[in-house]
């Protein structure tokens, strides 16, 4: 006999049942579906393949007084891949500080396992993008090879904050973090999300645990890749740190024979080429894009500062020890082309002054001139260093929450990753911050570098982590490759490797 609904109370009370897991499977039952109070558009981002959907709010350049000044807050949405996508989407933020959201567009695109069925959102930071951009023309962008052959930081800086203060508009006081996270939030009310996932990465990471302290309600998971701790001084901590990973590199290269026997003492190399540049002379170099001569002033800080971008990236640094024999042999060329690389992307879609607002409100004010004494000291290029901070003097110092820079106690799911060649947030910044995160899991990806998320089974990774929000699906292989991964071996020529 054919099955009716009509036939018994218990048929009919099954078929109620059944409608109801069909509708909690179809409208992810237990969250809300998000409703929308602001219009999207069709749009494309740099460097990822299919479209996006952007939109921007209106918020109070001070929110301590709403009536005055208003700016636009600009975010992407990379919809889910599905007609009945998650409640819960996956909210990216952006390193620097100073990154607008295209930086992250690549990465984005990367975790197709992701956006299977949540939405992808980037936010523009307030100052960069199109999030009232902070404009000066001292730190406009410049062609890369202009920037990799200017090493006066703080003249820039200095230059860039007169002009913005004589304009009498914007209020560089109030592009810090906790006006960035606020904004987010703001990002996320009108996209009707009641819950978000967060990645942060670099600097990132630091907006990532405000947001958690402040609005621990709409968080559901967290990813941290390449952690600053809330009490990281941007402006001092990250130079001992990467003139430690220079070390390293060297003591690696000293303990591989074929490297060794190439390149036997990489320190006197250095210092070889620090005795022949003396306080800066005139080299001619090729620009590594045009083949066109060029004749720059080069520094050893200058040389230091290339070498820091490199160790970014350990398939980069493994160029190190053959470009600084060129160097030393006059050819300061294949190092030049190796830094611009590096540091072209960064440089279009870095906002090198809103970089100057928040380190200078929240990091440099912590800085002692016994801080700098002591980590300095021992630094290859001090004045390097001692220029970026000086670049600080004058910028406002505005009040900070209380807690700011304390350490984030949350029970919120956390996966953090450490590159073990990271050269700038090393893996003990990830050991110091999961300590009071009781709900979190550290892994250290040993032969990467900064940010580990877009290499090899990372964004698998990151998928399972948030589908669950928890580790009880982490894929075991791929956590076994990131502990075992290993620094890439030097060049030995620039033909070949050992």
């Amino acid at each position: 006999m054919p099955f009716s609904l009509s036939e018994t109370p218990r048929s009919a009370a099954l078929a109620v049942v059944c409608m109801s897991l069909l509708a909690c499977a179809l409208v992810a039952c237990g969250d809300p579906v998000a409703q929308r109070k602001v219009e999207l558009v069709e749009c494309r981002l740099p460097k990822l393949a299919t479209s996006a959907r952007c939109g921007a709010i209106e918020v109070p350049e001070d929110r301590a007084a709403p009536g005055a000044r208003k700016i636009p807050v600009a975010f992407a949405v990379l919809p889910a891949n599905t007609l009945r996508p998650r409640a819960d989407p996956l909210f990216m933020l952006a390193g620097g500080p100073g990154q607008s959201a295209a930086a992250l567009a690549p990465l984005a695109g990367m975790l197709g396992g992701v956006r299977r069925d949540r939405d992808i959102v980037l936010v523009d930071p307030r100052g960069t993008g199109k999030s009232a951009p902070l404009r000066c023309a001292a730190l406009a962008p410049r062609d890369p090879f202009d920037e990799f052959a200017d090493a006066d930081a703080a003249s820039a800086a200095q230059r860039c904050r007169a002009e913005i203060e004589a304009a009498g508009s914007p209020d560089v006081a109030l592009y810090t973090t906790p006006a960035y996270v606020a904004d987010l939030d703001a990002v996320r009310s009108a996209l009707g999300y009641q819950r978000i996932n967060l990645w942060g990465g670099s600097y990132g990471t630091r907006a990532a645990q405000e947001y958690v302290r402040r609005y621990p309600q709409h968080v559901r998971s967290v990813v941290l890749d390449g952690v600053a701790p809330p009490d990281l001084r941007i402006s001092l901590d990250i130079w001992p740190t990467r003139d430690a990973a220079l070390t390293h590199l060297f003591a690696a290269c000293s303990e591989a024979p074929a490297c060794k026997r190439a390149h036997p003492d990489l320190d006197a190399t250095l210092a070889g080429i620090r005795n022949e540049l003396g306080a800066g002379r005139r080299v001619p170099v090729t620009d590594p894009r045009t083949g066109a001569p060029r004749e720059v002033t080069l520094s050893f800080d200058m040389v230091i500062g290339a070498l820091h971008a490199l160790a970014y990236a350990p398939e980069f640094a493994s160029l190190i020890p053959v470009l600084l024999a060129r160097a030393q042999a006059g050819d300061f060329a294949p190092l030049a082309a190796a830094a611009l690389t590096m540091t072209d992307d960064v440089n279009r879609s870095m906002n090198l002054a809103l970089y100057y607002a928040v380190t200078c409100a929240e990091d440099a004010p912590r800085v002692t001139p016994s801080d700098t004494a002591q980590a300095f000291a021992a630094l290859r290029a001090p004045a390097l260093a001692e220029n970026h901070l000086a670049a600080c003097n004058g910028w406002p110092h505005p009040a900070l929450p209380a807690d700011f820079n304390a350490p984030l106690v949350s029970d919120k799911p956390f996966l953090i990753l450490s590159g073990g060649l990271d050269p700038v947030t090393p893996p003990a910044n990830g050991t110091k911050v999961a300590a009071t995160l009781p709900n979190s899991r550290h892994v250290i990806a040993k032969g990467y570098g900064h940010i580990v998320s877009a290499h090899a089974c990372a964004p698998r990774l990151i998928e399972k982590f948030i589908d669950e929000a928890g580790f009880g699906t982490l894929p075991q292989s791929c956590l076994e490759h990131l502990a075992t991964s290993s620094r890439p071996p030097a060049f030995t020529s620039l033909l070949q490797t050992q």
